[in-house]
């Protein structure tokens, strides 16, 4: 009887236990304890020379392809009639072949469902293997479940219109479906629309509420300015999606960074024409008698009209132009408010400043703005840690490439210092709101992790008249802001300096498919440098390459944590030191400029692992403008010694 059984290897949704059950009968255990005349014993293994795809996004099916491999589970001993059920629920696409897989015991010869290229390329077309292809299919699906919710069978072109609204409000959700797609199981048609049908989102609630009526009108304006945003975005997308898959080193990078850079250029440039569409859209639309959707409606239809294709590539075209890539990924977090500091607490009741357009942000999440902005990464920041969606005032942050609010699951917005930098100035520019602070993320390679030094006093002075906010006081000296504010600064049991952080992030959903963790390779560390000011209109592509160098070539850690100061007197007293620089900034010694520029040159010279990744042109550049920066404010300063 024994014999009879038979080793599969499973690849797919049979992986899990409850449906492997219920078409079979069986369960299945990887501790021998739990075995059990309905319990058959399983455990991981690799089947070589096999990709695993999903065009459909709903079933898994395993290809040849010498060079790959697909990790899956085999099941032991599987009884006759299990297998005559399985069979049964695999259906007819699927060829059982025999099979050689890898365990932890060896090579084991076992059943498995396979397809041929033949098959596939019948059902899904020549370019089945192809996860673009495979994003495309699963985003029209989520478009055949909008047109049957949304006035279903209506092919009018305000019908349209509204899907299209419907879409731009559900952007979140099909982003999370999208991203389950790439990093995790396939999307069944369950599941989506479980996660589709939803409420169509609302604002009013707000007509009940006085204290929002004179902040409505702003908020409405920036809700149709950033569906035009989202729209010309769509539409490049679709336009150039070819051009874009070949502007990025790897999967791993924010995919939008390119298009939402041509599409906020097309904004900003043609501000009036922005401006007239959006006052005329308050202007014929009064709040106590529209809804959200008509308002987004607006915008859709308003970006159709805007968007020209001849502009469109021009953008593109100098974004290809001037792309020069990068070996180290990097993000950006930018942080605008009207009242500065005063964002957030105890700042606000000591300053008793108020936001006379937006009330602090208070209302973002009523207008649901944390949906339109996705692609930037936007929501409010209090400095508390919560990430609720709960009212809160604080800063409008916008990081593109962050995936999900807490900021653990993100992935690079670029590895190019220009494209950094315009994205930057973009971003900057497309909100009217005071600029107030930019954090800048450096990945760190492995071999730097645990290996990271604390910097030295000289080159964080350098690293503030960099970028720290150096600005003239009343009196005609100069200071560092950013330090003078205390707005860098933490303040509890124990003061801190937040100036550089390391901290861990991932960049996919999923986990390992036989350990049950997360794959290795997804879990990065991060070095995020928090003393930079954002002023608009400013070049931020030295200070990039700068730092950039600087971690190549010292490779700095956190600085300055409550523990390091405890455990350090010296620290402590150079801190002190630090602090009263910053107030009142003297000249920075020769030797230590010379010092700090051979660190960030060196470093730099050796992105490449020993040899440089930028050409040498644009590294002379990038050193050239870092010392005349740090030449040009240096020689503002009074002597060391005098007041």
């Amino acid at each position: 009887m024994t014999a009879q059984r038979t080793a599969l290897f499973i690849y797919g949704s049979l992986r899990d236990r409850k449906i492997f059950q219920s078409v079979c009968g069986y369960t299945f255990s990887r501790k021998a304890s739990k075995i059990n005349p309905t319990t058959l014993f399983a455990g991981p293994a690799i089947l070589p020379g096999y990709r695993r795809v999903s065009p459909d996004n709903v079933y898994y099916y395993a290809v040849s392809q010498p060079s790959a491999r697909i990790d899956g589970m085999i099941i032991y001993d599987v009884p006759p009639a299990a297998m005559a059920e399985i069979d049964r629920y695999e259906g007819k696409r699927y060829d059982r072949e025999t099979v050689m897989v890898n365990t932890g015991a060896g090579p084991v010869e076992a059943q498995a469902y396979l397809v041929t290229h033949e098959s596939m390329k019948k059902h899904f077309g020549d370019r089945f293997h192809v996860n673009l292809i495979q994003e495309l299919w699963l985003r029209k699906r989520i478009e055949r479940f909008i047109k049957r919710r949304t006035r279903p069978g209506e092919r009018t072109v305000d019908a349209e219109l509204e899907r299209r609204a419907d879409r731009e409000l559900l952007a979140t959700t099909e982003r999370d479906l999208v991203m389950s797609h790439y990093q995790s199981d396939a999307v069944s048609d369950y599941y989506l629309e479980h996660e589709l049908d939803r409420p169509r989102r609302s604002i009013k609630h707000l007509l009940d509420e006085p204290d929002a009526k004179p902040f409505t009108n702003a908020y409405l304006a920036l809700v149709v300015k950033q569906v035009l945003l989202n729209q010309l975005d769509e539409r490049i997308q679709s336009h150039y999606r070819f051009e874009l898959e070949h502007m990025r080193n790897s999967e791993r990078y924010f995919k939008r960074s390119p298009s939402i850079l041509a599409a906020m250029r097309m904004i900003n440039t043609n501000a009036e024409t922005v401006d007239m569409i959006i006052k005329q859209a308050i202007e014929t639309m009064p709040f106590e008698k529209h809804d959200l959707i008509d308002f987004v409606k607006y915008a859709v239809r308003a970006a159709k009209s805007m968007f020209h294709s001849r502009i469109a590539n021009a953008e593109l075209e100098r974004i290809r132009s001037n792309f020069g890539g990068g070996l180290v990924p990097m993000g950006i977090e930018l942080e605008l408010s009207n009242v500065g500091a005063a964002a957030v607490e105890p700042q606000r009741s000591i300053q008793k400043k108020v936001d006379p357009v937006y009330d602090g942000f208070v209302y973002f999440y009523d207008f649901h703005l944390d949906v339109l902005s996705w692609k930037l990464g936007g929501y409010i920041d209090d400095h508390t840690g919560s990430t609720d969606q709960s009212r809160r005032r604080g800063f409008l942050e916008l990081a593109p490439g962050r995936l999900n609010i807490a900021g653990e699951l993100s992935r690079p917005a670029t590895a190019d210092p220009w494209l950094l930098n315009q994205l930057i100035n973009a971003i900057a520019n497309f909100y009217d709101v005071r600029p107030h602070s930019l954090h800048l993320s450096l990945q760190l390679r492995k071999k730097q992790i645990g290996k990271q030094k604390i910097l030295p006093l000289g080159f964080v002075k350098c690293l503030l008249l960099l970028g720290g906010g150096p600005e003239r006081k009343s009196t005609g000296g100069l200071w560092v802001s950013r330090m003078g504010h205390d707005e860098i600064t933490l303040s509890g049991s124990d003061e801190e300096l937040v100036f550089a952080r390391t901290s861990k992030r991932k960049w996919h959903l999923g986990g390992d498919e036989i350990a049950d963790r997360t794959p290795a390779q997804a879990i990065t560390y991060v070095q995020q440098y928090k003393f930079i000011r954002l002023k608009k209109n400013q070049s931020y592509e030295p200070l990039i390459m700068c730092l950039k160098g600087l971690q190549m070539g010292y490779n700095p850690t956190d600085y300055l944590t409550a523990e390091q100061l405890a455990a350090s007197p010296k620290l402590r007293q150079e801190y002190a030191e630090l602090k009263r620089w910053a107030a009142e900034p003297t000249r920075i010694d020769q030797e230590t400029i010379s010092t700090f520029l051979t660190t960030v040159h060196y470093g730099l010279m050796n992105e490449g692992h020993h040899c440089p990744f930028h050409k040498l042109h644009y590294i002379d550049w990038a050193m050239t403008a870092i010392a005349a920066q740090l030449a040009t404010l240096n020689t503002a300063l009074p002597p060391a010694g005098n007041s």
